[in-house]
This record gives C-alpha cells, structure tokens and sequence, in this order.
C-alpha cells in the first residue's frame, strides 16, 4: 500500500500553444484539466497499474468540487478533507518541443483546526497501513507548519510504515533530520540542500551519501534528461531513456516516484525499480498535461541502466 499526503493540492490546467511570447494575445490549441499535486499524481499513476493507493489532501470551495469530480473519474482511492477556503488552481502553457511554463497558486490558509483534521486523516491512513509506504509530497499551504513533513516521517515511523518525502526548500531541509527512508530531490533541489553546486554524478552521489550519512536511507534524484540516479549507503545506480516527442514536463517526476515505489511494494529489487520508474517518468512526458502513462506506454520505453556510472559524467544544464 502506497498512502499519498498532499497539503497543496491543485486543480492543473494545462494550454498548449503554437510558441509563448511574453506580453501578447495567444490563441490555444488544446486545452485539459487534471486533479494536480504531487501526492496526487504519484497516486494516481499507482492506481493506473493496478497498484494500491490511497491520496489524503485537503478539498475546499470551487476548485475543491472540481476536484473532486476530477478525481471521481480517475476511480483513484482518496480521503478528502474539508476546508473552507478554495484549493489553488495551477496553468502550465506549454510549446510543441515541450517547453513548459508554469504559474502556481500559493494555495489557501488553513485554519488550526483543518491542520488537525488534515494531520488525523493521514494518522488514520497510516494506522490502518502496517507496512506501508507514507509520501509526503509537493509544497505547503498557509497555516502549515515547515516541520510539517518532519512530523509525517515520525508518525509513519511510529506506526512501522516507511516514508518517502517529495518536496523542496524549507520543508525539505526540515524533514531530512527526521530520518525519512527516501527523498526524491531533483539536481538542484539536492544541490541546494546541501550547499553545493552539483555539475556531474560524482557531485550528486557525494552529495546523496553526505545525507545518507545523517540518516536518510536512500535517494532518487531526478537529472531531467540525464535520467535519474539512484544512491544507497552501498550502490549506486543511473538510469535513462530518451524521449523523442516530449509533450510536458509537468508531473514526470512525480510518475517517476509512482514507477519506484510502485515497483517496491510488488517486491522489487532496486535496479529494477529504477528501471521502471525512469519508464514511468519518460512515457509521463511524452503524454499531455499530466496525464499519467499506461502499461503500453510504460512499456514502450527503453530504459538504460548503468550499476556502475561514471562519476565524471557532466550533467545537462
């Protein structure tokens, strides 16, 4: 079982366009809504492979019923929270060679009481998963605290589940003394989590055992086009594919997180579990929006896997 905790959840739109220039009128040549958030989105493409998930997040006004029915139709396991005020409703506008450009919402305020009715919904989600993997994913609404993620991990661990953490900033940097068992940070996030700027796998691997180091058991760092790489206290392991058609970027990282823990719950070894979730990522942004990838389209990926990368390899700006 795979229990996602989203407190930022959006509704995404998502307009395509002929090229985005700043400052005048443009004229869509699709346009599609999906139920957005981190959290969300890795539930969702478990769920598309038969996996079992269950997305806890916060559902309020108008957007909040959009939601909803959003989610309804993807027959995705969800355990929504009221609030008050309106969950955020995200647009990316993105270019034929899949340039995206992103606009978020900061999201609503949440009051004491909705935080507490948030925090017992996922403790309920938690106690009745022994075993499981908690994800705590994406960015904080107001009325959250930033040690929100550092307490999910402690909780998870208090009731013998483990928990991954998908997040950036102050959040991420508050959650990692708490121990969790995976953190999926993209180069620069890493890089900024330790103070460093990371421009080849040596980087990353010394960077990902630095933490390891302090507790974390293991990372699955994202590198965009250069796959991703895979750090353990004892191995490491780089995967890529290319993507000849990418469509959208928006929501690859987060099926690359679905692919690996997806893989994981089924018994998995970890090689393989990086194979599949570079499958998942690549197949994710040759898809609209984020539209989460099928069994066909996972399995027409061909995923490269190196068990011993070079360190000198550079990395892709």
């Amino acid at each position: 079982m795979i229990v996602t905790v989203t407190p930022n959840p959006s509704v995404d739109r998502t307009i395509e366009v002929d090229v985005l220039r700043r400052g005048e009128v443009h004229r869509a040549t699709s346009t599609r809504l999906d139920p957005g958030g981190k959290g969300i989105n890795v539930s969702r493409a478990i769920d598309a492979h038969g996996g079992a998930t269950l997305a806890v997040l916060p559902v309020g006004g108008a957007h909040g019923r959009m939601m909803t029915e959003l989610l309804d139709a993807t027959g995705t396991p969800v355990r929504a929270v009221p609030i008050e005020q309106s969950i955020r409703a995200n647009v990316a506008i993105v270019e034929p060679d899949g340039s995206t450009t992103k606009v978020n919402e900061p999201g609503p305020q949440l009051s004491p009481a909705e935080v507490e009715a948030f925090l017992a919904a996922a403790g309920d989600a938690v106690g009745t998963s022994p075993g499981a993997w908690i994800v705590g994913c994406g960015s904080l609404p107001g009325g959250v605290a930033g040690d929100f993620y550092a307490g999910l991990v402690r909780l998870a661990h208090d009731h013998g589940c483990k928990a991954a953490i998908d997040t950036s900033g102050a959040p991420l940097a508050q959650a990692v003394p708490a121990g969790p068992d995976l953190i999926k940070p993209n180069r620069v996030e890493l890089g900024e989590l330790v103070g460093a700027d990371l421009s080849s796998v040596g980087d990353v691997v010394d960077a990902s055992r630095e933490l390891i180091s302090g507790g974390i058991g293991e990372l699955l760092v994202s590198l965009g086009r250069d796959g991703a790489l895979l750090v353990t206290a004892h191995s490491v392991a780089l995967a890529a594919a290319t993507v000849d058609r990418p469509v959208s970027t928006v929501g690859a990282g987060d099926c690359t997180l679905a692919g690996y823990l997806l893989a994981l719950d089924t018994g998995a070894d970890a090689p393989t579990a990086l194979r599949q979730a570079v499958a998942f990522g690549s197949a994710a942004v040759a898809l609209p929006g984020t539209k989460v990838p099928s069994a066909r389209n996972v399995a027409a990926v061909h995923v490269r896997l190196d068990l011993a990368p070079d360190r000198t390899i550079p990395l892709s700006d």
